[in-house]
């Protein structure tokens, strides 16, 4: 039998057009398609991955009755504040809503909301310290196993 995953390694959701929600995705989220198919229901199934874990978004193409919305969201780090800025200018130009940008106190950071086509929310943050308190719970990882 092949790898298996252990772990949180996807959320899905549905979305009312599929290629629609591929492109907003990679545009706002860095991510690109890593498999395709067409589900059980006849609907279009994309998996969406940035390539840095093993973890993926799963968009379901069917009708969308419920949205992660208010509060809930997805988030993404992105490379600088002026990134953030620039990613909800472009999502605000492209006629999404957004909230935004908030500069918060660590591990928060700075960071904005962009509404995707069916009303999901993306949070795209700079200064988030996931890692660091991460690493802070875990003990240094060692190098290389030596034989004596």
């Amino acid at each position: 039998m092949g790898i298996t995953d252990l772990g949180l390694s996807h959320i899905a959701f549905p979305v009312s057009d599929l290629e629609a929600s591929i492109a907003f995705y990679r545009r706002f989220a860095d991510m690109d398609v890593v498999h395709r198919r067409i589900g059980s229901d006849g609907g279009g199934v994309a998996w969406l991955s940035d390539l840095t874990r093993p973890f993926v978004l799963v968009l379901l193409e069917t009708e969308v009755t419920h949205r992660i919305g208010g509060w809930a969201h997805l988030g993404v780090g992105v490379a600088s504040r002026d990134e953030v800025d620039h990613r909800l200018v472009e999502a605000a130009a492209a006629g999404h809503d957004i909230v935004g940008p908030c500069d918060d106190t660590p591990p928060v950071g700075y960071w904005g909301i962009i509404s995707d086509p069916d009303g999901h929310q993306l949070e795209v943050a700079y200064g988030q310290e996931v890692r660091v308190m991460l690493d802070a719970l875990q003990p240094p990882m060692a190098g290389p196993a030596t034989r004596s």
